[in-house]
């Protein structure tokens, strides 16, 4: 009897296990499979994914796991995180077999080859990011099937073709992001149907046509870029309520009214793209019943029956309605091949897509309170039990005056983004100077959810300034700063626990001045640039924005305090994919503690940017950033580093101008350039201008 009831005992203790919820179990043999076929496409080097091993439970049962693989509760493979990565190869369609997955992130890397059409197998997959790689060919019309959709990202690849109508079917769609491919045709007024649709970047492709006016009604649509491209027609006047959530630049056959820069629309420009014309898409014109002629037989007998007036009436409409067409036809195949012709001139002019960029800029999968702000800077959620300030509670009220909310980040958001800070993400670190094996400072490549590239700066706290309200006071003059040539402070994090900050900045894709710099006729310039050496246009080009750039920051406009950089240098001026220059580091010095400030001043005196009188009076002022402003102007001049021994005579210049542009440039130009750079760097502050001085000087030429 005792050992019955044990074994009954038992039974019942096993059922009662079976039933609780327990880890995740390990992914079937179907889902291990797909991932090892997907290993051998993704890494055809077989170096970056050794954890992916046969044998290896990929959900990490018994010890180990496949890196960048998640499952859930059922031992499904859920979410696959393998982005910034550097995978070479292609995504195999074996991906098809991971049937229970939502997110699929691979973004940043260098994947080539067409987009599976077997993705659309995965009917759970919220999130796919495939953007910033080397992807081709069309984009999948399948995809449209996909339900669950929420994010689209397949931005800065190299795709072809025009973009599927099918697209319009995905109800659950955020963010569609697109830009920087070579798609071409017209925008579908599908995507006018997408009522969860708050982000859609269309730019920098060859798409041609009207914007659809069903695009500009939706009613969550925060962010619309369709800059550079071959757009024409009237824009929506609805689409004026986004303000600068609305980008449409270099289209120049654009009108409208209620925005800048847009001409105004005459009858030619007013058709409504979403309106069919009769026989532009196989649609015939309506004719009533009692029109046909069939119907007029029924008065009539025989073969002589005389024409009824309304079916007379409808014979002329037929007809007109025919040369209508014929006409409309004749126009619009002239118009295609004008457009065609033009679509190809502006293909040959177009900037490349870069090796990284912004693919959007918010996130996507916000409850319904955050859209209202969807505008703000603000990437991931106000996580109340993530954030963790400085102080613990002290200063709580202090540090909300001081500091928006909305630059907040999570600090799971940015351990996500660089990837927990792998080495594969970093670019570089300074050491403490007290402890060479203490690292106090160090900077990330990092993606954030939506995609967006940004840098992240980590810090220790020991490096940041001790009393805690100066640092709130230098972070909120880091968020305020806002000019096309300065880097912005997308956002930050603090975290007590872990005793260090984190400053996210967007990032630049083109590198900074200094890899433009030092480049040889033979084609051995500086590393990931192939000896690309600058046209003299975007050397003028640049030397304005660096001059913009600073004199914002002298300025006192805006409610924003003057701020002298005090690190001004070729590496800290940045280059993105238009070669806009844009000056990074801004005011970083306000957060910093003064060893670490200082320690950065070692760089600069050697490479000429120090100001002389620094070594006397010991302290930087807006003459000491002019300073460096002009030993800048003299590397852009001369394409070199160092630029101190190098001669110059007033009148001619030939000396000084780099020899790679092989005479290409204008010595006019050049030699005012020179002679600016020259009372730049003067050893008189006094003598030296002020920014704006150079400002006006500079517009002269």
């Amino acid at each position: 009897m005792a050992s019955a009831r044990l074994v009954a005992l038992a039974v019942m203790a096993a059922v009662v296990c079976c039933s609780l919820p327990g880890p995740a179990s390990a992914a079937d043999d179907g889902e291990v499979r797909a991932l090892l076929e997907l290993k051998a496409a993704l890494d055809p080097t077989g170096r970056l994914l050794p954890s992916w091993a046969p044998g290896r439970d990929p959900c990490g049962g018994g010890g180990g796991g496949f890196e960048g693989v998640a499952c859930d509760a059922r031992g499904g493979v859920a979410n696959l995180s393998l982005q910034g990565k550097g995978l070479s190869g292609t995504l195999s369609p074996a991906v098809a077999g991971l049937r229970a997955l939502t997110g699929l992130y691979l973004h940043y890397n260098a994947l080539r080859g067409a987009v599976p059409r077997e993705l659309t197998g995965l009917s759970q997959l919220t999130d796919l990011y495939l953007d910033v790689n080397n992807f081709s060919g069309a984009i999948p019309p399948e995809i449209g099937t996909m339900a669950s959709l929420q994010v689209l990202q397949l931005c800065y690849n190299q795709l072809t073709g025009s973009i599927p109508t099918q697209l319009g079917l995905l109800n659950k769609l955020t963010v569609l992001a697109l830009q920087s491919n070579h798609l071409n045709g017209a925008i579908p007024a599908s995507l006018g149907d997408l009522p969860e649709l708050m982000r859609l970047d269309l730019s920098f492709n060859h798409l041609f046509g009207s914007i659809p006016v069903r695009l500009a009604k939706l009613p969550l649509l925060a962010a619309f870029d369709v800059r550079n491209n071959s757009l024409t027609g009237s824009v929506p006047a609805e689409l004026a309520k986004l303000e600068g959530g609305f980008q449409y630049g270099n289209n120049t056959d654009l009108c409208g009214t209620g925005l800048p820069d847009l001409r105004p629309c005459t009858p030619a420009d007013l058709i409504d793209p979403d309106r069919p014309q009769p026989f532009s898409a196989g649609i015939a014109p309506d004719i009533t019943p009692g029109s046909s002629s069939d119907a007029g037989r029924g008065h009539c007998s025989g073969t002589h029956c005389p024409p009824s007036t309304k079916a007379l009436a409808a014979a002329v409409v037929v007809a007109v309605v025919i040369l209508a067409a014929t006409a409309a036809g004749l126009f619009a195949f002239s118009w295609y091949r004008w457009r065609k012709q033009r679509t190809a001139g502006a293909a040959a002019g177009a900037p490349p897509a870069p090796a990284g960029g912004r693919c959007s800029t918010e996130a996507t999968k916000e409850p319904s309170s955050f859209r209202k702000s969807a505008s703000s800077t603000l990437v991931s959620l106000e996580y109340s039990n993530g954030w963790d300030p400085l102080s613990d509670g002290r200063s709580g009220a202090g540090f909300s005056k001081e500091v928006s909310p909305s630059l907040r980040f999570n600090m799971e958001e940015v351990e996500s983004a660089t990837q927990y800070f792998s080495e594969l993400n970093l670019l570089g670190k300074k050491k403490n100077r007290k402890s060479s094996a203490s690292v106090s400072k160090a900077t990330y490549r990092g993606t954030l959810r939506d995609g967006t590239p940004v840098v992240v700066t980590r810090l220790g706290k020991t490096c940041c300034k001790q009393e805690e309200a100066e640092f709130l006071k230098g972070l909120k003059l880091l968020a305020e700063l806002r000019h096309d040539n300065v880097v912005g402070l997308r956002g930050f994090c603090c975290s007590r626990a872990r005793g260090e900050c984190f400053l996210v900045h967007d990032f630049v894709p083109n590198g900074s001045l200094s890899q433009f710099l030092d480049v040889h006729n033979g084609g051995g310039g500086a590393p990931g640039h192939g000896g690309h050496v600058l046209e003299w246009s975007t050397r003028v080009s640049i030397i304005n924005g660096i001059a913009k750039g600073i004199e914002y920051l002298h300025s006192s406009r805006a409610n924003k305090p003057p701020l002298v950089h005090q690190n001004i240098s070729a590496d800290k001026i940045l280059v993105d994919y238009t070669y806009k220059p844009l000056i990074s580091g801004s005011g970083l010095h306000k957060l910093l503690v003064d060893d670490l400030v200082f320690s950065t001043l070692k760089a600069s005196a050697a490479m000429g940017y120090l100001a002389p009188e620094y070594t006397t009076v010991g302290r930087f002022s807006e003459k000491s950033d002019v300073y460096a402003f002009g030993v800048i102007v003299f590397q852009i001049l001369t394409g070199k580093r160092k630029t101190m021994q190098l001669p110059f005579e007033f009148g001619n210049a030939d000396e000084l101008i780099d020899s790679n542009l092989k005479g290409c440039y204008s010595l006019t130009e050049a030699t005012k350039l020179a002679k600016i750079a020259l009372v730049c760097t003067s050893e008189n502050p006094d003598q030296r201008p002020t920014m704006e001085e150079l400002i006006k000087e500079l517009g002269t030429l």
